[in-house]
């Protein structure tokens, strides 16, 4: 079997003199290349066009997905990390392993064996639209939102607000018994809350749909959504949305 054609990419030179030095300890294993950024590791992965990326995950500028995104046709990975959190999308972009770092040489041993394995199995590299696919920057929506009282600003988690409303011009979140005035617009709030959380239930009013209790009829063939806050308060609910959130919720 041929040599397995290496390139490492970490920010830290000592990460990268590590993995160096463990690889050494594997005999088919060539390391033909090393990058300390992405836009390094894309040039070196193009040019060297390696079998195998020891890949880090956070690094600055460019994260190793990015890289992935980049690069025409993607070499296997093992991703390096001293972040667990990315490990169900390493696994989305076709990664062999996910290695938490401090790992040891027997790991990244073992991490090269599946490579090994696949190489000699004739199965092809990672397919390149769904590298491209799956390493889509994900979207991080807010967790939590400023509100104003008299005298000071209150940092209030998002899942702790029932719904926000449009009163005299102005944007006020509604926590519990308390009414709380942001420097949003709700079009703004719109994009920085998860749309799986919170629904335009009317034109001036957004609700946590975690923090509903009941959705209940009114006159008119209409409905309000009852919260489950203290008083149990009602919101009112736009036939257009109604429609729509029937439809999500199928009820």
């Amino acid at each position: 079997m041929n040599a397995i054609r290496t390139v490492v990419v970490d920010d830290e030179p000592l990460a990268r003199d590590r993995v160096k030095s463990f690889l050494k300890k594997i005999a088919d294993v060539q390391l033909v290349g090393e990058a300390g950024d992405g836009p390094s590791a894309i040039g070196l992965i193009e040019v060297q066009n390696p079998d195998l990326v020891v890949l880090d995950v956070q690094m600055p500028g460019m994260d190793g997905f990015g890289v992935l995104r980049a690069v025409k046709d993607p070499p296997h990975v093992i991703f390096a990390t001293a972040y667990d959190q990315h490990a169900i999308k390493a696994f989305e972009v076709e990664a062999l392993d996910y290695l938490l770092k401090p790992f040891s040489q027997p790991r990244l041993a073992d991490a090269v064996g599946r490579v090994r394995q696949k190489i000699a199995d004739g199965r092809a590299r990672p397919d390149q639209d769904t590298v491209a696919r799956a390493a889509e920057p994900g979207r991080i929506y807010a967790s939590q939102i400023p509100v104003h009282t008299a005298r000071k600003i209150l940092v209030v988690p998002v899942k702790d607000i029932f719904w926000f409303a449009v009163e005299s011009r102005l944007v006020y979140a509604h926590v519990d018994g308390r009414s709380l005035m942001t420097n949003f617009t709700l079009r703004e709030l719109e994009e920085r809350l998860d749309p799986q959380v919170f629904f335009r239930a009317h034109k001036s009013r957004i609700v946590n749909l975690e923090q509903v209790k009941e959705i209940a009829r009114w006159f008119g063939g209409r409905y309000r959504l009852v919260m489950k806050d203290a008083q149990s308060s009602p919101v009112e609910l736009s036939r257009v949305q109604a429609r729509e959130l029937r439809a999500r919720l199928g009820w």
